[in-house]
């Protein structure tokens, strides 16, 4: 059985059905005309043909086409365009896999969902643009027509390329559909019907629709049935279709004429009859069917990839979208906690009419040792800080600068030559200054009952914290906050702390992740700059949930290059992931090892 190909562009239009005929006759002798109500399933179909004519003027530049969905085509194609009434159909089975009432093609993308059937559509509506010529009616249905169909569909898919290059992807989806069909596995392996697959898959790679190595194995095959000679041939033949313009019908039938006296077939008579005994029968279906194979492979990883990229993507905006609310949120915190005037804030929705009472007990005035104990961090802290110079070595032809003899003498030998000197004897070496970057230091607190025995240490490593970080820098600051359930501001962003402030540790919870939050916010711990550094004194006892959502804030600080110091007052802490520890004692004796970390800590992030 040979390859009946399917005539995308039947040169007449479709038959009248009996059903038509019969309201037509019902209609001449007078009858009233009656249009039957569509079911709910044909409504659909309406609605989706309707809609595909609504999109085709935006691929065809054409406003005059009407689109139809049918169960069964008229032509027998998946999809066919009828020039002389400017018709389009659509078998409804391309899009089997999806329900009607689903299918929304006046929605830009929603064609993604059937790539297939979209290919078809755009296969037909290159042919409504480019697919300015007819065969003389007196040759249809001749060798030289078909010759001429063949060559016609891949040089419309490229002129269509050419146009909207980003419909390659529904072409390739469809060639399964367009080309599969034509060959079964009774389709003699003869030079004609060889020649037709040739044209149909090895034409539409050099179109740029399909890529060498999917038609690689069907080219090897076709050079055993036509042989590399006639091959060459008639890819002459149709790479000169492909320049031919849309409306040039002479010389598309020249290439037609061509075709077939390079196959020994006589243009006027039908095409040639399949001859049984060149070849197994079905070995064209079978190695067209691998190229379509690799070529669904290939679309298949080609979206895979593409919406990997697209999560990707989406996970990179959800999480910048996260981001900016949880900066927003922070900000929020950070304003309710430095304007409370000193009044604890409980961050989510405590019950109404409880209030936490503050942690603060009084003031002091430091006492000598933690005066010389923040004079010493101070001075660890601005070591910290410290930038190198920048050191710039230039080469120029004139001094200031040391002299190279070697650059010298290379000068000499040009100026001697007559050539223009190039050498650069003197080299200048700039030492410049890098500005110390000054300090932004939060310093959360934890007051809740478990640092009770803690407390007094806790209030003077804060102090000793806060006041050396005001004396490193007069664009330096500071913020101090203790923590329980609640969040109570100790100093303000900015203020440097003048007097010891007291608090007890009687509190329940930790809501570290807040405090962190407001200490962000209220010093940009999260913006280059600046050196900045996190310190939070505690045990580090928390329940699960509220250590993960410290944990995640400490994560998201380190990333930006901020460093976290984590200090324990007492026996067996527990810091969270990403901090440093450090176990003290005497906050006042510990300043030095206070400073050697932070010192650490500092150097190792980026302002």
């Amino acid at each position: 059985m040979a390859a009946q190909l399917h005539n995308h562009l039947p040169p007449a239009p479709p038959a009248v059905s009996e059903a038509e005929w019969a309201t037509a006759r019902w209609e001449d002798d007078g009858g009233c005309l009656i249009e039957p109500r569509p079911t709910a399933q044909r409504a659909h179909w309406l609605r989706i043909a309707a809609a595909l004519s609504a999109r085709l003027p935006e691929l065809t530049g054409r406003e005059d086409i009407l689109v139809t969905c049918e169960h069964d085509t008229r032509s027998g194609a998946p999809a066919a365009f009828y020039p002389t009434t400017a018709q389009l159909e659509i078998d409804t089975a391309l899009f089997a896999l999806l329900a009607p009432t689903t299918i929304r093609p006046g929605r830009p993308g929603d064609e993604d969902r059937y790539p297939t059937a979209w290919g078809a559509f755009v296969h037909e509506a290159a042919h409504a643009t480019h697919s300015r010529w007819h065969t003389p009616p007196e040759l249809r249905g001749t060798a030289v027509d078909q010759a001429g169909q063949v060559l016609e569909e891949s040089r419309a898919e490229r002129a269509h390329l050419g146009r909207r290059p980003s419909d390659r992807r529904y072409l390739r989806a469809a060639v399964h559909t367009l080309v599969l069909t034509d060959f079964t596995s009774q389709t003699p392996s003869d030079r004609w019907q060889a020649a037709l697959a040739a044209g149909l898959l090895l034409a539409r790679r050099d179109a740029g629709v399909l890529d060498p190595d999917e038609t690689h194995p069907l080219e090897n095959t076709l050079t055993g049935i036509l042989g590399p000679d006639l091959l060459h041939t008639l890819t002459d033949i149709w790479t000169a279709a492909h320049a031919t313009g849309d409306e040039d019908g002479a010389a598309m039938m020249e290439h037609a004429r061509a075709w077939c006296e390079a196959l020994g077939a006589e243009s006027a008579a039908p095409p040639p009859a399949p001859d049984p005994s060149s070849g197994r029968r079905g070995e064209l279906a079978e190695v067209i069917g691998k190229t379509v194979g690799q070529v669904q492979a290939n679309e298949a990883a080609q979206a895979a990839a593409e919406a990997r990229v697209a999560a990707a993507r989406a996970t990179r905006a959800q999480a910048k979208a996260n981001q900016a609310a949880q900066a927003r949120q922070a900000a929020k915190t950070a304003e309710k906690v430095f304007s409370s005037n000193g009044c604890p804030f409980t961050p989510g929705n405590p019950p109404k009419g409880r209030r936490h009472r503050s942690p603060v007990t009084g003031t002091r005035l430091p006492e000598a040792g933690e005066k010389a104990a923040a004079g010493r961090l101070a001075r660890a802290l601005r070591a910290a800080a410290y930038r190198e110079r920048t050191t710039t070595v230039t080469a120029s032809a004139a001094p200031p600068g040391r002299l190279n003899m070697r650059q010298a003498l290379a000068r000499d030998a040009q100026r001697a030559a007559g050539a223009t000197p190039t050498a650069t004897p003197w080299t200048r070496t700039l030492h410049r200054p890098t500005p110390t970057p000054p300090l932004r230091v939060g310093i959360a607190v934890d007051v809740s009952g478990s640092m009770h025995a803690a407390t007094a240490p806790i209030v003077s490593a804060a102090w000793i914290l806060a006041k050396a970080t005001a004396l490193t820098d007069p664009d330096s600051r500071t913020a101090t906050v203790a923590y329980c359930r609640s969040i109570t501001a100790i100093t303000a962003p900015g203020r440097a702390p003048t007097r010891v402030t007291q608090f007890d540790a009687m509190g329940g919870g930790h809501c570290l992740a807040e405090a962190t939050d407001a200490l962000t916010a209220g010093l940009d711990l999260d913006r280059p700059g600046a050196g900045r550094l996190l310190v939070i004194a505690s045990d580090g006892y928390y329940n699960p949930d509220e250590a993960a959502r410290a944990a995640a804030r400490i994560t998201a600080l380190r990333r930006t290059g901020c460093a976290v110091l984590w200090l324990a007052f007492a026996p067996d802490p527990r810091p969270l992931p990403g901090t440093t520890l450090l176990e003290l004692t005497d906050p006042a004796q510990a300043a030095t090892a206070v400073g050697k970390a932070a010192t650490t800590a500092l150097a190792s992030t980026t302002t």
